[in-house]
């Protein structure tokens, strides 16, 4: 595996994007990248202060088996199920990646520096059992700078509130509507003041809200381009920008309302919006397009690392690129709503598609582990 520092000769994108207010975490994790010094080497050059896990990350990591060869022969010994297996190798690569990045969480009073790590996606609707999923998850990982990753469904908002009432740090996921989103920032709020009434300190609990940007433009460009008119091919590579922004001038609103005062004069920290699926699929855009037009301040910009050595090689940050485009925003949203394409249908499906991949990425998974250590149980015997 090449390491992304190797791509990079002067971090001066990187070191802007940081400049201006914008904290960039790796969207990917694997054995390899612990155990080669890729990571370490990463984070030692200030490239990223974070990382982001997924499900799809994991089963490309896992299910290839390199470097987890040693680790599964050792569960296949032990007669592990395949549940057990999967989250011993996810918690160990966590736990091994959260005490890289254990400096910068350190110097940045915990702001960066963290590690997610997901729920098991198959509990996306189901809400008791994603919060003892995630009481769970926080215990295997036993790091100060993990953060719980939970998606942003209908059940999944009790389950924020109630985590997060609990002191854990939590990363919101598969955020695609502007709806949801507040109600996500709701959700944070209620468990903050949940927490604040159990006597927890507010200032040691933090969270991130992953909104989805690449995925809106793949959906509502395709519609777009059925459609075929000039005024319909003219909106292409806007509506996912565009949610984005309003996305920010949302979080502004609430973050400025006299019930957060409250909860900041108590310790608590602002949920900061995380740009989440920023690789370009339309080759057709620059292959930077999700980073140079998100940049504002008090935001993590997560990336795979094709996108990452990108803005290193040739991303253009020339300063804020969000907060003066709301009205240009609502514009663009409205005119792809004109065309007939309804904003509210697309974005519930792709939440629906989101937690519907993961879940099958989490299958995938499960079943090359279940494979692996029928054959490492064979070969112990």
């Amino acid at each position: 595996m090449s390491t992304v520092t190797e791509a990079i000769a002067t971090p001066g994108a990187l070191k802007r994007l940081a400049d201006e207010g914008v904290s960039i975490w790796l969207d990917d994790l694997s054995r390899k990248r612990i155990t080669s010094g890729s990571l370490a080497e990463l984070v030692a050059s200030g490239s990223a202060v974070g990382v982001t896990t997924n499900p799809s990350i994991f089963q490309a990591a896992i299910g290839s088996g390199e470097g987890y060869e040693e680790q599964l022969a050792d569960l296949a010994v032990r007669g592990v199920t395949v549940d057990e297996a999967v989250r011993m190798m996810t918690t160990a690569d966590v736990r091994a990646a959260a005490d890289i990045l254990r400096d910068v969480y350190d110097a940045t009073g915990g702001r960066d520096g963290r590690v997610s790590i997901e729920v098991d996606p198959r509990l996306a609707h189901h809400t008791e059992a994603t919060v003892a999923e995630a009481k769970q998850l926080a215990w295997l990982v036993d790091r100060p700078n993990v953060m719980i990753k939970i998606p942003a469904t209908k059940a999944g908002l009790p389950a924020i509130t109630e985590v997060i009432g609990l002191g854990i740090s939590v990363n919101v996921t598969l955020i695609f509507s502007l709806e949801r989103y507040r109600e996500v920032m709701a959700a944070y709020l209620a468990g903050l003041e949940k927490a604040r009434e159990r006597g927890i300190d507010l200032s040691g609990i933090h969270s991130v809200a992953s909104f989805f940007v690449s995925r809106v433009d793949s959906e509502i460009d395709k519609r777009l381009t059925a459609l075929g008119t000039d005024q319909a091919l003219a909106l292409k590579g806007r509506a996912a920008l565009a949610n984005a922004r309003l996305a920010y001038e949302a979080y502004e609103e609430v973050f400025a309302s006299g019930r957060w005062q409250a909860l900041a004069e108590a310790g608590a920290h602002r949920q900061r919006p995380l740009w989440a699926s920023t690789g370009v699929k339309d080759p057709a855009y620059k292959d930077t397009l999700y980073v140079d037009e998100l940049v504002a301040p008090g935001t993590v910009n997560t990336m795979p690392e094709a996108t990452l050595k990108a803005v290193a090689d040739h991303g253009e940050i020339t300063g804020d690129t969000v907060t003066g485009g709301y009205a240009q925003a609502r514009a663009d949203l409205a005119a792809v709503e004109r065309l007939g394409i309804s904003y509210d249908q697309v974005v519930q499906q792709l939440e629906d598609e989101g937690v519907a991949k993961f879940e099958a990425a989490w299958q995938e998974l499960l079943d090359a582990v279940a494979t692996s250590l029928k054959s490492k149980g064979a070969d112990a015997r």
